[in-house]
């Protein structure tokens, strides 16, 4: 029982940023019906990416929303509902007969959530794009990387699910707090354009006071600062260092073996120099005896783990950051108690009729 007990939230199945974020609302506790492609469909896709962990916590019904009969009982569905999550393209619903005038007829309290690459208006709106290039236009991939190198895909964390599902959720989470008062739901535009806009609002405030520049790798935060970057270790390992504090990197030069007159810290002329130095002494030993170096120190080193590494690390183990419900995952977060919301590993399917006879019932 999360604090979205009672809620009832349909979600229209699709790859990214609505799958992400029908997991994270029924991780809260909102009772998240999946519609999903019919049989006829090809809907493998869908089912693989998303798997055991993105689609935990709902039931999936098949529907063809091209039918009338299934459209109808989608919207008896809608009748009941708090809120409709979907991530077509625009006009997609609407041309299907569910669009947000059709579905407000029905049940005007009802918070009707799209997210898109793009956004609901303006001329790159019918577009198509990934997550990539939501967060190339939004200004938010440039500053990625070394100045010598293009910029990295940061996987697809900042437009997809930072930028996309939870500037959705938040949205949609708004705008049912807003429905419960008024009586009348909204339509949350959530665009991946906007959302990784949004986050990189720090370093707009920075540039605006004249410390951030847009050669990429020379800043503070993007690997330009030889005290907030990552280092290689002798193993093929690597350690993360975000000694940003003057306290914390006078913890880092002292485990390293080197006095503040052999390392200023904001001497930005000499950065590139101490970086070569600070790679030199990283690369002399293992990632690990590294960690146990620096352990218990405010040096504010850690090593950098990989997937399979970061679910064994005694820190999540002892948080249960990570779970095992079928496949090892990520816990829900945040949490609401001291522990986190239980998954089950069970995966529901269910017959539209049934679906709508449990809803109604």
């Amino acid at each position: 029982m999360g604090p979205l007990a009672g809620l009832r939230i349909i979600e229209l199945d699709g790859l990214g940023p609505v799958t992400f974020a029908g997991m994270v609302l029924a991780d809260m506790g909102a009772e998240v019906l999946r519609l999903t492609r019919g049989g006829s469909a090809p809907a493998a896709v869908f089912d693989e990416v998303g798997g055991e962990v993105l689609h935990r916590g709902r039931t999936a019904v098949p529907v063809d929303l091209k039918s009338t009969e299934d459209r109808d009982r989608v919207l008896t569905l809608i009748e009941s509902a708090d809120a409709l999550i979907e991530g077509f393209r625009p006009g997609v619903m609407e041309r299907l007969g569910l669009g947000p005038e059709v579905c407000a007829a029905r049940n005007p309290r009802l918070v009707y959530g799209r997210v898109t690459g793009w956004g609901q208006t303006g001329p790159m709106a019918d577009q198509v794009g990934h997550d990539i290039n939501y967060i190339a236009l939004s200004g938010a991939l440039y500053p990625m990387g070394s100045g010598d190198q293009p910029p990295p895909p940061p996987l697809n964390l900042i437009g997809d699910y930072g930028g996309g599902a939870m500037v959705l959720v938040s949205g949609v989470l708004a705008a049912l707090l807003e429905a419960k008062t008024t009586g009348r739901g909204r339509i949350v535009d959530a665009a991946m354009t906007d959302g990784s806009a949004l986050l990189t609002s720090l370093f707009h405030a920075l540039r605006a006071r004249g410390l951030w520049g847009d050669q990429r790798g020379t800043n503070l935060l993007d690997g330009g600062a030889p005290f907030y970057r990552c280092y290689a270790c002798r193993d093929g390992g690597f350690v993360a260092v975000g000694a940003l504090e003057p306290r914390f990197y006078a913890a880092l030069i002292n485990g390293l073996g080197l006095t503040p007159e052999e390392a200023p810290q904001f001497d930005r002329d000499g950065w590139p120099a101490l970086q070569a130095r600070f790679a030199a002494l990283f690369a002399a030993r293992d990632r690990d005896d590294w960690a146990t170096h620096f352990a218990g120190t405010e040096a504010c080193v850690t090593p950098v783990l990989t997937l399979t590494e970061a679910a064994d690390h005694p820190h999540n183990r002892a948080r249960a950051t990570f779970i095992k419900a079928g496949v090892v995952q990520p816990a829900p977060a945040p949490r609401f108690a001291e522990k986190p919301s239980p998954v089950s590993a069970q995966r529901l399917s269910l017959p539209l009729d049934q679906a709508l006879k449990n809803w109604l019932a």
